[in-house]
């Protein structure tokens, strides 16, 4: 089986669970934790990769690592490592924001600018995107780009809206092009 069909499987598992529990927010914090910490630390990833640790030691390791995470999310590490699947925990978190977010009827945006936004910026640029994609809201995540001349570019799921100075040259080009 992919490893994105298995990772959405143990995502809706724990949303379910998150959602009996009221504790949608909680399971969500601790799973951005759990994902920064996996993507960052390659020692971490290194040690819970070594056949020679057994399944004991690593929930130990996992245990000492995430002392402060919710218990079910815990467990579904503890799973996780006695199913040889610690290889899928960010596809995992991924597919749980966005089962989190469908219920809550938020997005998650990248805006990649010149410089920072300010929080007036970011809300109007929020408002703006939730308007057009009939969201209740738009959590804006602000990344500086200094190749962007001018103008933002937005990304949204698997959709990005350029408003970028270099998109609209580039839109002018190849109507230019077009038009020859």
């Amino acid at each position: 089986m992919s490893k994105d069909i298995v990772a959405k499987r143990y995502a809706v598992a724990l949303f379910q669970l998150a959602k009996e529990k009221h504790m949608l927010e909680t399971f969500e914090e601790d799973l951005r934790t759990v994902k920064e910490v996996f993507l960052t630390n390659k020692d971490l990833h290194a040690f819970l990769e070594l056949p020679s640790v057994t399944k004991e030691n690593k929930k130990q390791m996992l245990s000492k690592a995430f002392a402060s995470l919710s218990q079910p999310v815990l467990n579904t590490l503890y799973m996780l490592t006695d199913r040889h699947r610690l290889d899928i925990v960010a596809e995992m978190a991924d597919a749980y924001f966005a089962k989190a977010n469908e219920e809550r009827n938020v997005a998650d945006a990248t805006v990649y600018s010149v410089r920072l936004l300010t929080e007036d910026e970011k809300a109007g640029i929020a408002d703006v995107f939730a308007n057009k994609l009939n969201k209740d809201a738009i959590r804006i995540k602000n990344i500086v780009d200094e190749d962007l001349l001018g103008g933002i570019k937005v990304r949204i799921g698997n959709r990005i809206y350029d408003g970028s100075l270099q998109g609209k040259i580039t839109r002018i080009q190849r109507e230019l092009l077009n038009n020859r």
